[in-house]
């Protein structure tokens, strides 16, 4: 299995395909798996390396300090890139994935030959309100990974799919792909992962002036059902220069497991355009 070392973290990455490169970056409690049928078809035109962030999959991180932040993560995503020796990458992401990848592209979208942000936003915490109000909110939500195993949650998540898996229970698939999303979030360590929310989700900030500053083509989607992330995806769309906004109707948050030929060809129409 193909690792890469950077600092205290071993971060596991796969590398399938050939041609310019795509890095992936997925969301929270979710890994490489995320992006499984969506790979199939980006192989045939492209190099594909999904990523496990820190605190998920197979990813490792040893000692105190974690990294559980967006800029690490960033720091990361562009580590990887050296480590291949790649130059100039597509850089794709979902949810949390996106939070950390378009704060990279504030800060050096000279290295991103094309964006694309599904169901994400410019912020780390999408809920507005004091600082306190969202520790507390995510301390809470931490809490309930802690308490609950993988089985309990993915069987709340059929009653109580909002936010995030309304898209997936509302649709005749259900029930393959909540298999699907069983199998993948199964891989995460649920204390490890409390611990990144606790850590990661702290800035209400959609950092305007930073989204204005991106200059690399750029791609958003996201879904319908997505409750979320539809203002903020419309938000991002407004400030980065030259944006292009797609919804998918009839679509949730979970754009990779619910559409993912659908999503795959988004992309690669998208890339062929701006290549690296």
């Amino acid at each position: 299995m193909p690792f890469f070392t950077r600092d205290n973290a071993q971060i596991y990455y796969e590398d399938d395909g050939w041609g310019e490169a795509i890095i992936a970056v997925h969301g929270l409690i979710e890994n490489t798996l995320y992006w499984k049928d969506v790979a199939q078809h980006l192989i045939k035109k492209y190099r594909f390396i999904p990523m496990d962030m820190r605190g998920h999959g197979k990813t490792v991180v040893e000692g105190l300090s974690c990294g559980f932040d967006a800029e690490t993560i960033g720091d990361d995503i562009e580590a990887l890139a050296d480590y291949l020796n790649i130059k100039k990458f597509h850089l794709l992401t979902h949810s949390t994935g996106g939070f950390a990848g378009v704060r990279y592209a504030m800060r050096n979208s000279g290295r991103v030959a094309g964006l694309i942000l599904t169901d994400t936003a410019s912020s780390t915490a999408v809920l507005p309100g004091d600082p306190e109000y969202i520790r507390k909110y995510y301390d809470k939500l931490a809490c309930y990974f802690e308490k609950y195993d993988w089985e309990q949650i993915v069987a709340n998540l059929w009653v109580n799919p909002f936010p995030f898996f309304r898209g997936i229970i509302e649709s005749p698939q259900a029930r393959e792909m909540m298999k699907s999303a069983y199998d993948m979030v199964s891989l995460g360590n649920r204390s490890t992962i409390a611990q990144f929310v606790r850590s990661f989700y702290t800035d209400p900030d959609p950092r305007i002036e930073g989204l204005r500053g991106i200059q690399c083509p750029t791609l958003i989607i996201y879904g319908e059902k997505d409750d979320l992330f539809i203002e903020t995806s419309k938000l991002m769309a407004r400030e980065i220069p030259g944006a292009r906004l797609i919804e998918y109707e009839g679509v949730g948050h979970m754009t990779a497991l619910e559409v993912p030929q659908r999503l795959a060809q988004d992309i690669i129409d998208f890339l062929k355009h701006h290549p690296a």
